[in-house]
């Protein structure tokens, strides 16, 4: 339902206020992002304007200057003013230290945070007396100093998967700015006084508190921060990696104050939790009843239908997202994705081609790169161009998982399983990751490693059969066939809801994602399993749905012959042998020899029942 006019303006002023606060504090990417969502609203039409009428009084939309409402603090902003330009001149030619230091001259000390304050070191550690500043200079003088820590913190680590990259090496500047924010809040009630900040110092807490690992408490901040500051997108993205499952989205979300910012947050951890369902697609199709020209909900819709394999969609979504912003690198990593599944090949080399034209030190951009070379099998370029998007930006989760699938590609298991601990560290919902670090033991023979992750894996993505037939396989190599027939059961289960077009999604514009025949390979491991257990009809079972898969439901799903649905062919002809059914035995080696498949075998068995069957004629 679109907006009244009134609440449209009123929203638009509101982003207009919200991209001048974001840049005077130099979160340039919320500010980015906000000002792309200002522009995708419909504004009233353009009158062309002769020059004679230029000197008439135009209406003009009003311009959004902020303003402090409280006046003690709008009083020390304005004594601050001159000293604020220079500050922020500094941040952005990236002296961070000079930034901090035209509000904070005294250096703030370095030490190991301490959980339980006060304590004498603590109390010992922090600036004798906290100058008097504005929020708004703290906030800034903190966040420089901050960034300074993250500068060094790259400097420290040196090369990538290097001795000294990793969690070793910290950020040094965390434990002082912690300990100024909790003076700060401690002299204004803390917590318990919601009127104390403005919410960008409880945005500042709480990314403190993440890199700390005190996730809880980070939370808590970061609820303040996106409750007192709503249009602080990058408060937003701390609070989504915070926001790992269905329960804590719901937690959360009962704890937001309703808004249009709520929405897009709550679209954003549906899709990255893999809540690919109707709900979603429903609230980005409302979303774009007041954004209709956003980028970002047009990539979310790819997105969605990417993750919901319904590839045609997804990659016309990406197509008209490039047309219509062909200078927007955001998220075309996945698009980038998509085509190194589906697979096509000319169009990865193009979009690699137009994203180096536009910007070739970008992650983004050395993603695609990646992906290319990884799809015309260079898999040591792919890794080059991975480890230099990581160069750019450590915390580009999806080079670090991309880079340990090409290690894996090389064999190179612990450099795979780095990678992969990596992208983890990055993104804990990220389920690809953790599949590849079962990948990676799997490979090394630490099956009950591997079991764990990918259980880990299949808890993250419950819709994906691959996940649930990886958790079969290493329960059975675990010997517990039980549980492993249970996950592969699973697997089948989950199949056939995918390529049912009855089930949840039937009604949904995505129910044609995924079609025709089960998974050969999930139903083949599971008939050799009952085979493993004795349970030889249950086994029979299985391989003849095996066998099915390669009809399908009509001539257009099916799989056609295949090793695997060959094996399960061999496999039911020795059965039938072994049950003196001679004529099915004959008629599926008979298919065998046609199929060109394990052909020999399937000439010995044929000979063997024509002996029998002679054998029987002479008795």
């Amino acid at each position: 339902m679109a907006l009244p006019v009134h609440e449209q303006q009123k929203l638009q002023a509101q982003l207009r206020q919200a991209v001048a606060a974001c840049s005077e504090r130099c979160l340039y990417r919320a500010a980015a992002w906000i000002a792309e969502l200002l522009n995708s609203m419909k504004t009233p039409p353009v009158v062309d304007m002769d020059d004679t009428d230029i000197d008439e009084d135009v209406e003009e939309p009003p311009v959004a200057v902020p303003s402090n409402p409280d006046k003690k603090e709008a009083l020390l902003e304005a004594r601050e003013a001159d000293r604020y330009a220079l500050a922020k001149a500094l941040f952005d030619v990236r002296e961070f230290d000079r930034c901090a230091a035209v509000f904070l001259p005294t250096k703030i000390p370095h030490m190991t945070p301490v959980p339980n304050a006060p304590t004498p070191e603590r109390v010992s550690a922090r600036p004798r007396k906290l100058p008097k500043l504005s929020q708004k200079s703290l906030f800034l003088a903190l966040y420089a100093r901050y960034m300074a820590g993250e500068k060094r913190k790259n400097e420290e680590s040196e090369t990538i998967l290097g001795p000294y990259d990793g969690p070793a090496t910290t950020n040094k500047e965390i434990p002082g700015i912690l300990s100024i924010l909790e003076e700060y809040f401690a002299e204004r009630g803390g917590l318990d006084n919601p009127t104390n900040s403005q919410g960008w110092l409880d945005y500042l807490c709480g990314i403190v508190f993440l890199r700390t690992k005190s996730d809880d408490v980070a939370r808590t901040w970061l609820l303040r921060a996106v409750n007192l500051q709503p249009f602080n997108w990058s408060a937003w993205l701390e609070l989504a990696s915070l926001t790992d499952s269905a329960e804590k989205l719901v937690q959360v979300h009962n704890a937001l104050r309703p808004s249009i910012m709520a929405v897009l947050w709550s679209i954003h951890c549906k899709i990255e939790i893999h809540h690919h369902n109707l709900e979603t697609l429903k609230l980005i199709n409302q979303s774009e009843i007041i954004f209709p020209k956003s980028a970002w909900l047009l990539q979310q819709k790819a997105l969605l239908h990417y993750h919901a394999r319904d590839h045609e969609a997804a990659s016309q979504m990406f197509e008209s997202l490039i047309l219509d912003h062909p200078f927007r690198l955001e998220g075309l990593e996945a698009y980038s994705n998509l085509l190194y599944v589906i697979p096509h090949r000319p169009k990865l080399a193009s979009l690699a081609g137009m994203a180096s034209e536009t910007d070739r030190f970008r992650p983004e951009t050395n993603c695609i790169l990646g992906n290319y070379y990884s799809l015309v099998s260079e898999h040591e370029k792919a890794v080059l161009h991975f480890r230099r998007a990581l160069a750019l930006d450590r915390n580009f989760q999806a080079a670090w998982t991309l880079m340990g699938h090409e290690y894996i590609e090389l064999k190179n298991t612990q450099a795979a399983i780095e990678s992969y601990r990596r992208a983890v560290d990055a993104e804990r919902r990220d389920y690809r990751a953790w599949y590849g670090l079962g990948q990676g033991y799997e490979m090394l023979e630490c099956h009950s490693y591997s079991l764990f992750y990918y259980q880990r894996a299949a808890g993250l993505c419950p819709s994906d059969p691959k996940m649930w037939a990886a958790v079969g396989n290493a329960y059975a190599k675990c010997n517990k066939l039980d549980n492993a027939i249970q996950a592969y059961k699973r697997a089948v289960m989950v199949g056939s809801m995918l390529s049912d077009t009855g089930s949840s999604f039937g009604s949904d514009p995505m129910s044609q994602a995924v079609g025709g025949a089960l998974d050969p390979q999930i139903l083949y491991d599971l008939a050799c399993l009952y085979e493993r257990q004795g349970v030889w009809h249950e086994a029979a079972s299985y391989m003849k749905l095996t066998l099915a898969q390669e009809e399908g439901a009509d001539d257009e799903e099916g799989l056609g012959v295949t090793q695997i649905t060959s094996r399960a062919r061999l496999w039911l002809a020795k059965w039938y042998f072994h049950e003196r059914e001679w004529s099915k035995c004959l008629e599926l080696c008979n298919e065998l020899c046609q199929d060109g498949i394990e052909v020999e075998e399937a000439k010995g068995l044929q000979r063997d029942v024509r002996a029998r069957l002679q054998k029987y004629d002479e008795e």
